[in-house]
């Protein structure tokens, strides 16, 4: 992967594709919110999901047939398909064959929409794990300190450290991911000088500023 825009890839005016991930707890969200707020078009993935397993969503009749009992009116319930795969990579990998390629399209789509925005960012969570980087011209890797990502998820409602571990262990390690992006942004730093790494990456990208 390049990770600056060629002469080649200005002359047919394509879009640079950048894939954003990190793991949990490392301000993932935060990073692409930044994005979003410096015009640059985002795909979030975790959104895309939400929407299909929504209140008439695409996928709720092909994942209730696949976990009965998993969705309602409101859509999927999202604590019952969890115990119903959580840990269980069978069942998972069933979910996810019904998953992605509804994500993918949409994904696509996205695409075609903003075709000429010279910057669009893909957040994929789950980016090396699901060796998605197929299609992306650079990958930027969100990160932080291990206690300061401890300390963010376990605020989150509902988590336990036993929750925390099993989640871990199902993610890259932080230091690989690190070793295989284009780019790094720490956001163990203060919101302002992570928000200023982010316009410098954009400003890079797409050959604003030098």
């Amino acid at each position: 992967m390049s990770a600056e825009p060629s002469s080649l890839r200005e002359a047919h005016r394509k879009p640079f594709i950048l894939g954003l991930t990190g793991s949990i707890g490392m301000g993932k969200s935060a990073v692409a919110a930044m994005f979003k707020g410096l015009g640059v078009p985002v795909f979030d993935a975790d959104a895309a999901v939400h929407e299909l397993q929504g209140p008439g969503g695409a996928l709720l009749g092909p994942i209730e047939r696949a976990f009965p009992g998993t969705t309602g009116p409101a859509g999927v319930d999202r604590q019952k398909l969890g115990a119903a795969v959580f840990g269980i990579p069978d069942a998972l990998k069933r979910l996810e064959v019904i998953v992605h390629p509804e994500v993918a399209e949409m994904r696509r789509a996205f695409l075609a929409d903003n075709a000429c925005a010279p910057l669009i960012v893909f957040d994929i969570p789950l980016l090396f794990e699901k060796t998605a980087e197929h299609g992306l011209d650079a990958v930027l890797v969100v990160s932080a300190p291990s206690a300061m990502q401890r300390e963010r998820v376990l605020a989150r409602p509902g988590m336990s450290e036993a929750k925390f571990a099993q989640i871990l262990s199902l993610q890259m390690p932080d230091a690989e991911k690190r070793a295989r992006a284009d780019h790094v942004i720490d956001t163990g730093t203060s919101l302002a000088e992570t928000r200023h790494a982010v316009q410098r990456l954009v400003h890079r990208l797409t050959g604003t500023q030098k």
